[in-house]
């Protein structure tokens, strides 16, 4: 079995990405890393190398600044590293997502164990989508997705974070998927303040949006917050100590929107009925049930 790792970066260290944090975690599972770097303002280039690890492949690729249509572009540079990737799986991770190390011997023990079986086309992860500190998740966003994908399917990325798949030159679809028994930890919106304001600057036009102010992590219904118990990854040690960001409090003046209602709802539907509802973007074959880890 082989397996491809890959991802995307420009301007990684500016934008406060830990992303040697990020390829370092998958590295012990794969057989090849590939990484779509943009042109960098930065020293992202030079932290790559200095990993120093033959598994990792650079691919210098330009970014179309005239796509400014929903992050689209994104989802081209993804596609860019995906298709040079020559495993039997491809493992997609972004620059700001770091996996546990004691979770890899079981993520690749479900590669191997599904590797003949083609119904398979996918592994989802649990998310930890830390939010405002390290010590607390946000769950109003999607709790699990697709981030190992068949190297044999035909499958797209047209927004950059899912697979689509597509069949007989139809209409595409989410693919068929098991669990990985393994989260991916993502640390996007616990970066320093500075930082995340940097990388509103610089991202917002590829969303066709206009810059503005960062008003903290605060700026949100704390009724989605939850607290993180749990172990980070201990490649993570540093950068949580020196990068990351741990003052939060809601913001004083902060009024409920409808979405918050609407989340409201929902998390309540959630409580009453024992299930979890958030949308998903695969179709779960339900294979790995006793391996998943919320």
């Amino acid at each position: 079995m082989k397996v491809s790792g890959f991802t995307f970066l420009k301007n990684g260290s500016v934008l406060g990405y830990p992303f040697v944090e990020s390829i370092k975690s998958a590295l012990p599972i794969c057989d090849e890393f590939i990484v779509a770097l943009g042109p960098c303002d930065d020293d992202t280039e030079e932290k790559l190398l200095a990993i120093g690890d033959p598994k990792i492949r650079i691919i210098h690729t330009h970014w179309n600044e005239k796509m400014q249509d929903r992050g689209y572009v994104y989802g081209q540079q993804k596609m860019i590293a995906h298709f040079n990737c020559s495993g039997d799986w491809a493992l997609y991770i972004e620059g700001d997502e770091v996996l546990h190390e004691d979770e890899l011997p079981t993520i690749k023990r479900n590669m191997e164990k599904y590797l003949e079986d083609s119904e398979v086309e996918a592994f989802y992860f649990d998310f930890y989508h830390f939010y405002g500190r390290p010590d607390q998740v946000g769950i109003s966003g999607y709790r699990r997705a697709p981030r190992i994908i068949r190297n044999s399917v035909r499958s797209i990325a047209p927004d950059g974070l899912f697979f689509v798949v597509l069949e007989k030159n139809k209409k595409g679809r989410y693919p068929k998927a098991v669990h990985a028994g393994g989260n991916i930890y993502h640390y996007g919106h616990v970066r320093n303040i500075q930082k995340m304001q940097e990388k509103i600057n610089q991202v917002s036009k590829y969303w066709d949006h206009t810059p503005e102010p960062f008003p903290g992590y605060g700026n949100i219904d704390t009724a989605v917050i939850r607290p993180f118990n749990g172990n980070h990854p201990k490649i993570m040690d540093t950068w949580l100590n020196n990068d990351a960001e741990w003052n939060f409090a809601q913001s004083p003046d902060y009024k409920l929107c409808k979405r918050d209602k609407k989340v409201r709802i929902k998390l309540k539907l959630e409580k009453m009925l024992g299930v979890e509802i958030s949308k998903k973007h695969y179709q779960d074959l339900k294979k790995n049930d006793n391996e998943h880890k919320s």
